[in-house]
């Protein structure tokens, strides 16, 4: 066995849904259109795996897709928290 850590992309894995990295105005125009705030958006941290895989950080809204079977794409979104 080799003393090499084997890298490993989070986003890559079939159990992970599709996380979007939002731009500032894209999660505006989101929010907008929800009459929400970001804050009132569920949390997500910022050393959570995937968001350290994104690139995310606090103050940034991560969208993501899961596939149902009833809706198609159930869409969520996140926002980055310290922690």
């Amino acid at each position: 066995m080799s003393s090499r850590a084997r890298k490993v992309n989070i986003l890559e894995h079939e159990l992970v849904p599709q996380h979007i990295l939002l731009s500032e105005e894209e999660a505006k125009r989101i929010l907008k259109r929800m009459g929400i705030s970001k804050m009132q958006l569920p949390w997500m941290l910022a050393s959570d795996p995937v968001a350290k895989a994104l690139g995310a950080k606090p103050g940034d809204v991560v969208m993501i897709l899961r596939k149902s079977p009833t809706a198609g794409v159930a869409v969520a979104f996140r926002y980055v928290v310290r922690g």
